[in-house]
């Protein structure tokens, strides 16, 4: 039994965006007049039984993250199958609700008058809590940035694009390096192995930026993004440096520690806080998302 329904049921707009493993489209729901949804096109290589178990586990994880109608995860609405496109390929459509405006485009919107201290923190509780709900559930994001933060018309953060997301046994380590480069978490960069750490990095990461409307580490190459990191963390001890790489700890200058808020003034004494326990190098001292939850960052007025 085919476990997909016919793509014929959407008309495709226009393309909204292209990610690491497909593309974007705001399209029309026919069934549902005046309905717009988002539709992520993908290709998958068929095995010689058919769609890979890989491709059915990731559509029952969206399926199952979508049974818990979590206020700050995207809806999965539907999966769809296309047309054989080449020889042994299949395209799937993940049609997902369609939010107008990213994070990223949301920055860029307020600019310099920038948001309150109420809509900063809110927005920061819903992205922890959102990724606080995907790491309950044993599924790192891997690619959190604002991109893939949608803001919904009543201002509300729902974390979008899984295509990257794998579900992890607790003693399970990944390694593909997949994080978009500002916001890879440092063991990324140093090609280790690593967990669910990295989303913790990646929000921090973003939510000094709600602060600023800036890239905390606008890195323009792999080994500049690790020297814009140790102007935080300073430079990592010799006994915390990976010995199998070809990458010497001695090619980085001697960097001190730094606090968050001084690379980033804009920072309340708490956030700065907050962010100190959160961008620490090494990641088994990185606080879960539901401790960050419980900082005093999110405790204080105005919430």
């Amino acid at each position: 039994m085919n476990p997909f329904t016919r793509v014929a049921n959407y008309e495709e707009l226009n393309i909204i965006g292209t990610g690491a493993y497909g593309t974007v489209y705001k399209a029309r729901d026919l069934k549902n007049p005046g309905k717009i949804v988002a539709l992520k096109k993908v290709r998958v290589a068929l095995t010689e039984d058919g769609v890979p178990m890989s491709t059915l586990r990731e559509i029952a994880l969206l399926k199952q993250l979508d049974a818990f109608k979590h206020p700050n995860i995207v809806k999965l609405l539907d999966v769809c199958h296309g047309q054989l496109e080449r020889e042994r390929q299949l395209v799937l459509f993940l049609v997902f609700e369609h939010l107008e405006e990213d994070l990223a485009g949301y920055l860029n919107r307020v600019g310099d008058r920038g948001m309150s201290p109420k809509t900063i923190q809110k927005f920061a509780k819903e992205l922890m809590t959102g990724v606080d709900f995907l790491h309950t559930h044993r599924i790192i994001h891997r690619d959190l940035k604002p991109q893939n933060l949608l803001v919904s018309a009543d201002e509300h953060i729902k974390l979008a694009d899984f295509g990257l997301a794998k579900t992890y046994d607790f003693e399970m380590k990944l390694t593909s390096v997949v994080v978009t480069l500002w916001y890879r978490a440092p063991e990324v960069l140093l090609n280790q192995p690593y967990n669910s750490a990295v989303d913790i990095w990646s929000s921090a990461c973003i939510i000094a930026e709600l602060f600023s409307r800036r890239a905390l580490f606008p890195g323009s190459s792999e080994r500049n993004q690790l020297e814009k990191i140790f102007t935080l963390t300073g430079t990592p001890r010799h006994n915390q440096w990976p010995s199998e790489i070809p990458l010497l700890r001695d090619h980085f200058p001697h960097r001190s520690q730094k606090r968050p808020i001084d690379l980033c003034p804009e920072l309340d004494e708490y956030a700065n806080d907050l962010l100190t326990q959160m961008l620490v190098f090494d990641p088994c001292r990185r606080p879960p998302a539901i401790e960050c939850l419980n900082h005093m960052f999110f405790l204080q007025e105005p919430i």
